[in-house]
């Protein structure tokens, strides 16, 4: 990856305790440890950058600190985990050594190392603003299913896409697999900046879509194939999944 392009990664997991279907769930025990030190701990397995954990919550940030990772405290008032990543961003790097910001979600304890190390791969070309990743649906049910929201894009190498819409609705139709896009971002720090500065967009409030806000500004979005979609963590019965899945072997 040339330096010019993106010479200093950082990864950044928004986690917060007020989850409305599962409150508290980034101090949810899996084997031992609390889910947002899985998330952490996979993020920095990836090797892309250091990783920051951001929060508004003491107790998140306590239970980083123990697993020997850095928290940054940032306000409450967010409507975003994108404007949690843009205030601890500020408050930890206000130098701006860090070009390239690459957000993981803080409920995605499964989530593969090498997934977080996909969303750099297309900075290597400088017109690319924000990268994410996607996965092809093999559930039928998945493709029906608006909680699954679709990516839409344009081959453009194999196993990459320009993306051109993000939808809930079952698209595009004619044959051909369909995408479930996994909410893992790249964005450039001037991008990033740019986006949490704007207004929502109408399909980004229409959608229920933050990165249609993106889309509608003109902004480059590409996306990476990956294999598997990581368990998302919203449910009782989700956290017992994961369990089931990070089971010692």
């Amino acid at each position: 990856m040339p330096d010019q392009i993106a010479s200093n990664p950082i990864v950044v997991v928004p986690a917060r305790m007020s989850a409305t279907r599962l409150p508290g769930k980034p101090l949810a025990d899996i084997h031992g440890e609390p889910m947002i030190v899985h998330v952490w701990r996979r993020a920095v397995e990836a090797g892309v950058g250091p990783v920051i954990v951001a929060t508004d919550a003491p107790e998140i940030a306590r239970a980083i600190e123990a697993a020997g990772g850095v928290a940054v405290m940032t306000g409450s008032q967010h409507p975003s985990g994108t404007d949690r990543i843009a205030e601890a961003l500020a408050r930890h790097d206000p130098a701006r050594r860090h070009d390239l910001v690459i957000n993981v979600q803080g409920d995605l304890p499964t989530i593969d190392s090498a997934a977080v190390h996909a969303v750099t791969v297309p900075f290597a070309e400088p017109d690319v603003a924000m990268t994410t990743i996607c996965a092809v649906i093999t559930r039928e049910e998945e493709k029906t299913a608006p909680s699954v929201v679709k990516l839409i894009g344009s081959e453009i190498s194999p196993g990459r896409l320009r993306c051109l819409y993000f939808t809930r609705a079952t698209a595009p139709t004619g044959p051909g697999p369909l995408l479930h896009h996994i909410g893992l971002y790249g964005y450039r720090r001037a991008v990033l900046e740019r986006l949490v500065a704007l207004p929502p967009s109408p399909l980004e409030q229409r959608e229920k879509l933050e990165q249609l806000r993106a889309l509608e500004a003109g902004l480059r979005i590409d996306a990476m194939i990956v294999d598997t979609v990581p368990l998302g963590v919203d449910t009782p019965q989700d956290l017992d999944h994961a369990r089931r899945m990070l089971a010692p072997r």
